[in-house]
This record gives C-alpha cells, sequence and structure tokens, in this order.
C-alpha cells in the first residue's frame, strides 16, 4: 500500500504545470457566460405579450369549436 502512495506521491510532485492551459484567463470565462444569459434572456424577454397580439383571432376561434 505505501508502495503504491508513493508512485502517486512521486507522480504529483513530478509535475509543475496543470494539464490543461485555457486559451484566455478564467476570468473571461464567467463574463463569456454572462453574456451569453443576457442575450438570452433579452430574446426570452422580446417574446412577452405575443399571445395577446391577436386578440381577434382567439376570440373567433371559440366559437367554432
Amino acid at each position: 500500500m505505501n508502495a503504491i502512495l508513493s508512485v502517486f506521491k512521486s507522480a504529483a510532485e513530478s509535475e509543475h504545470e496543470p494539464f490543461v492551459t485555457l486559451p484566455f484567463p478564467s476570468f473571461w470565462f464567467g463574463v463569456i457566460a454572462m453574456g451569453v444569459f443576457i442575450l438570452l434572456g433579452f430574446i426570452t424577454w422580446s417574446y412577452r405579450d405575443v399571445a395577446n397580439r391577436h386578440d381577434h383571432k382567439s376570440s373567433n376561434s371559440h366559437s367554432h369549436h
């Protein structure tokens, strides 16, 4: 058991660089995500009250059924 732990410990100590290097600072991932959520929120907000724009069509359809 100690031999296995010593192998993992020596492997962890020998690595000085991270496994993955990011293409840009991690701060920008949050900025991009916030921008996407704001854009999607604006798109969702733009569809408000769409069902009530054509009220005359919905009131006529109720009498036929």
